[in-house]
């Protein structure tokens, strides 16, 4: 399908690629079903056909979802099934792979997602033998375009009205809607805006009374809900196979990091913790300028929005500290961690208590955590000296357990088939398995 948007009265082409929004295909498990060994027992997923004004149209408004502060368009980050524009081949060992790494938005999780859905093997178009309902409606995208408006009873329409026709299917009526999940590519504070005063930010999506049976998946939950769910941000690289995963996992094995740890970021203001502890990591860093990389994304902006030279400076890395920014988490994390860098915590909420089904490890078995106090009251070195005191067989062993998460945190291409004919379980996978576990332990309980 062809996405055009107006500019300055012209029309310009988005993509040709997959930005569709088209019908479940037809149930192609049915012969085994009749044989006794449907291998989609228990995984079939039916996706409702939402009204277009709920996706397809928010892309084809694309204009609308960018921001005059980020002195680019949002349109190109559409293209390529979401992943946004490929970039260069810096960061492959193949040329053969160059084609999987792009300039990705971390707000485009819900397109990704909707497009490796479509492809998914267990789709039905048979509500009834579904075990779960997808519903692709594009609410991050919706807000961003919306954000801006005074008025919050025109930010929660669109949400208000989705749950208007949801309530009309009959695929509803059956668990009214505890059989029914969303996928958000922003965090879910901005969907939980209790307050009517139009100064507040976000939507009041997720407190609808309808919301308290879907279950949500975002890149950061709450830690106060008990449906929502938290998903890795989509990172930069988009692998076809396993084989091509292992191909990068051993190239970050043997890369060589002469850094001792760094950190691409911008300054906060200091009202709060988090931008008392992005003051401190920025100072402390260049008081150890000689073992630390700092990336100034408020001068270098271009540099922290290119991928090839961002995770390179992660490759060069052995510590990559992630620091809480606007909210908790940070898609730099899954950047680290694609890099073969061992993420360094200063709050709990960070990772630790987030993605839950796709890191199940033991957080100090991959990760490095500095309480807030004791990096405020540590020296002006402290960071160093935590970091330096870690054993050499302890960090080379927390950056294999780094290393083997990189297969859990990515989005791959969208493709029926494996070109090397083997399986890759990658972050939608698991995301997926993840989803239809809670909706079968709900139906349980509901039986109970």
């Amino acid at each position: 399908m062809l996405l055009l948007y107006l500019s300055q009265n012209k029309i310009i082409l988005i993509s040709t690629t997959t930005i569709t929004i088209s019908k479940p295909d037809h149930d192609n498990r049915h012969k085994f079903s009749r044989l006794g060994d449907d291998s989609c027992l228990g995984r079939y997923i039916y996706i409702h056909n939402l009204p277009s004004r709920f996706n397809i149209d928010i892309l084809q408004d694309c204009e609308a979802i960018s921001r005059p502060k980020d002195k680019t368009s949002m349109c190109k980050y559409i293209e390529n099934s979401g992943f946004g524009p490929q970039v260069g081949d810096g960061v492959s060992t193949d040329s053969k792979y160059s084609s999987s790494w792009y300039a990705t938005n971390q707000f485009m999780l819900e397109v990704i997602f909707h497009e490796k859905m479509k492809r998914y093997e267990c789709l039905t178009r048979n509500s009834s033998r579904a075990s779960a309902i997808y519903v692709p409606y594009y609410a991050g995208l919706d807000l961003r375009r919306n954000m801006w408006r005074r008025n919050v009873a025109e930010r929660d329409a669109a949400g208000k009205e989705m749950f208007k026709w949801l309530k009309k299917q009959p695929q509803w009526k059956g668990m009214l809607g505890k059989d029914h999940f969303l996928v958000s590519g922003r965090i879910s504070q901005d969907f939980q805006r209790y307050s009517s005063d139009n100064s507040r930010w976000g939507t009041n999506l997720m407190l609808l009374p309808e919301s308290q049976n879907l279950a949500f998946l975002t890149i950061e939950r709450s830690p106060m809900s008990h449906n929502d769910f938290a998903i890795p941000y989509p990172t930069y690289f988009h692998p076809t196979s396993a084989v091509e995963v292992r191909q990068w996992q051993d190239k970050i094995k043997l890369t060589n990091r002469t850094v001792l740890f760094s950190f691409a970021g911008a300054q906060r203001p200091s009202v709060n913790e988090n931008g008392l502890v992005r003051t401190q990591i920025i100072q402390q860093c260049k008081n150890s300028s000689k073992t630390c990389r700092f990336i100034d994304c408020n001068v270098k902006a271009d540099l922290c929005n290119d991928p090839i030279s961002l995770i390179k400076i992660f490759q060069s890395s052995i510590f990559c500290l992630q620091p809480p920014g606007d909210s908790l988490t940070r898609r730099s994390i899954f950047d680290s961690i694609l890099a073969g860098c061992i993420p360094v915590f200063f709050n709990q909420g960070s990772a630790h208590n987030q993605y839950l089904w796709h890191i199940q490890i033991n957080s100090s078995e991959y990760s490095v955590y500095i309480p807030f106090k004791e990096l405020r009251h540590g020296g002006k070195n402290k960071i160093e000296e935590i970091l330096r005191g870690i054993p050499n067989e302890k960090v080379v062993d927390m950056r294999e357990n780094v290393i083997r998460l990189v297969p859990k945190i990515v989005y791959t291409k969208p493709n029926r088939h494996k070109p090397d004919g083997e399986t890759c379980e990658d972050a939608f996978d698991i995301a997926v398995k993840g989803v239809l576990k809670r909706i079968e332990e709900t139906r349980r309980e509901i039986h109970d």
